[in-house]
């Protein structure tokens, strides 16, 4: 390995996003957090209830060393040109416009929601070194709705972009919603911004709108001594037009929390899942479900449609840059699904998704 990749891959793209959260020595005390102990915080650290134990050092050094990384062009357009969205969409209506990797515009009920906003060519805390995008954002930041509402699933620099927020609290001054101790990061970089924190099991609103913060198996770090220092989370905006589950990153671990979420909250028009970043798989899986899993996870959260994100735009694993639709599509086929339910959605795609009633 050469010194440019280990720079990128240990010192960015592996510790900081994809590093398994590989156990390392803390510094003392939480910089985020200093909340009570609970079933997924230990006074110190955030952790994932019954979840895998953190991978060893050694381990990220057996994938880094071990090949089998596949070769990405350094860039993929899209098919689909920069998409202008509606000023807003009322009603019951709702319409999900891919930005790429984990960015998605949600309008649905009056309200424009952005995931995890990137706008930036790396997702990294360096400009010269991390992931790349393989294709511009799918939106151009001018061509934005108002935006009102931004969901920030955890920390890693491919979700958290502390550059993109500072230009949307300019442009839209959005109300943010994320896991307890993001907002400390958040307000380091853009101290006047609107964001509030929240734990697994809470609720706030928008508007009028619920936006339920909900468990996901996964971790966090910005660097080498803030490891699960700030928690992750899926959300469930909770619309009239019916339920929308938002999951940033997460392993599948037998499907707990899918099972979790269609119980509480009685399944959902459409679920956004990731659906890249997970080979190797012995190394992966604990954070990053594959596309076999998402299908599972669609299934078991009793979900009548997908939108599939996480793949395509910034490569940080070993898989081929088309292999997560390629495994997607096999996956629907063989669990008898029909493909239009699930979409691997590209940059620029802009699907009004229709009801939940009409799921075949």
């Amino acid at each position: 390995m050469n010194r440019r990749r280990m720079m990128k891959w240990l010192g960015v793209g592996g510790l900081a996003t994809v590093g398994g959260g590989v156990a390392v020595q803390a510094q003392a005390g939480n910089r985020y957090y200093d909340g009570p102990e609970s079933d997924h915080f230990d006074g110190s650290v955030f952790f994932n209830p019954q979840g895998k134990p953190p991978a060893r050092f050694a381990d990220l050094m057996r994938w880094q060393l071990g090949g089998g990384r596949a070769t990405w062009p350094a860039e993929w357009p899209s098919p689909f040109e920069p998409a202008k969205p509606e000023p807003r969409v009322e009603g019951n209506r709702l319409v999900v416009t891919m930005v790429g990797h984990a960015t998605l515009l949600i309008q649905t009920a009056g309200l424009n929601i952005l995931t995890d906003p990137v706008w930036s060519q790396r997702v990294s805390p360096f400009s010269f070194v991390g992931p790349s995008r393989a294709n511009p954002p799918g939106i151009s930041f001018e061509d934005l709705p108002p935006v009102d509402l931004v969901l920030l699933s955890h920390n890693h620099y491919d979700h958290l972009d502390v550059a993109t927020l500072a230009r949307l609290k300019a442009a839209h001054d959005p109300q943010i919603i994320t896991p307890l101790g993001n907002d400390v990061i958040v307000r380091r970089s853009v101290p006047d911004i609107r964001v509030a924190a929240h734990d697994w099991g809470e609720t706030a609103i928008c508007g009028s709108v619920p936006v339920h913060v909900e468990p996901v198996h996964h971790w966090s770090a910005r660097g080498m001594g803030d490891r699960r220092m700030a928690l992750w989370a899926g959300f469930v905006i909770e619309t009239p037009g019916g339920n929308i589950y938002v999951v940033g990153d997460t392993g599948f671990h037998g499907g707990t929390n899918y099972r979790g979420a269609a119980q509480k909250h009685g399944g959902f028009r459409l679920a956004i899942l990731p659906i890249g970043a997970y080979e190797p798989r012995w190394f992966m899986e604990a954070q990053h479900q594959n596309p076999a899993e998402a299908v599972e996870g669609m299934l078991l959260a009793n979900a009548s449609f997908a939108a599939g994100h996480h793949w395509g735009t910034f490569q940080l694993t070993n898989e081929p840059v088309e292999e997560p639709r390629q495994l997607l599509e096999a996956a629907l086929d063989a669990r008898g699904v029909a493909r239009e339910r699930f979409r691997p959605m590209l940059p620029g795609e802009a699907w009004e998704v229709p009801p939940a009633s009409t799921a075949a």
